[in-house]
């Protein structure tokens, strides 16, 4: 490795590090629930480990993938690392991925009658803007392949989707993009609870359709 990638291998390491730090401070993850992937100039991942708390990461430990997704480094990855991977390979512009087990999202994907091609309304232009459209993924336990499959059907088309009774996964083109990918997602979900029963005034599909020419959306 030269000192070059040395260096921005550094780098990734303490940016991991705080924004997971910044996710669990802010009450969007607890526990040791949720986990962060960042790609590698080299083509490897690093990834935060198993039942490790985002609010306490230690950059020296976080699991490190090679370009072939095997890992090499660092302590035993979560189990959910399939779930980055299916994003990462349906998503070549994917240099992040964001998973959390956020309340409120988690919430919505508890309700039923959603519409599970797309679970919310479009409320703001900028959860059009960093979201899009958000399609549910059909319970499967966690760390069960076919998760990581379903995830991977929707991932070519779709950098966030929702995971019924589990959560957001969020690729960004940076951790930061998917990162604020994450918490527009966590607030429109809040948004759209705290309005549940009200008449409601969302985005018309010819706004929608606007904000994805402006802005050259999918």
């Amino acid at each position: 490795m030269t000192d070059a990638q040395t260096h921005a291998e550094n780098l990734a390491r303490s940016e991991i590090t705080r924004v997971g730090k910044s996710l669990f401070d802010r009450g969007l993850t607890f526990g040791s629930t949720g986990n962060i992937s960042l790609r590698l100039e080299d083509g490897g991942w690093l990834m935060t480990p198993t039942n490790v708390s985002m609010g306490e990461l230690d950059p020296a430990q976080l699991s490190r993938f090679d370009a072939a997704g095997r890992h090499i480094d660092g302590d035993a990855p979560t189990k959910e690392a399939m779930l980055h991977m299916a994003m990462y390979g349906q998503r070549a512009d994917a240099r992040a991925v964001v998973h959390l087990h956020s309340t409120h999202s988690v919430a919505v994907s508890l309700i039923d009658g959603v519409d599970p091609l797309d679970v919310l309304p479009p409320l703001t232009a900028y959860y059009i803007m960093r979201v899009g459209r958000l399609p549910l993924v059909p319970y499967l336990p966690p760390g069960d392949s076919e998760l990581a499959k379903a995830v991977g059907r929707l991932a070519g088309e779709h950098h966030a989707v929702l995971l019924a009774n589990h959560g957001p996964v969020v690729a960004g083109t940076s951790l930061a993009n998917a990162q604020f990918a994450t918490e527009e997602l966590e607030e429109t979900a809040r948004l759209f609870l705290l309005l549940r029963g009200l008449p409601i005034r969302p985005l018309t599909p010819q706004q929608v359709a606007e904000l994805r020419q402006r802005f050259d959306l999918k």
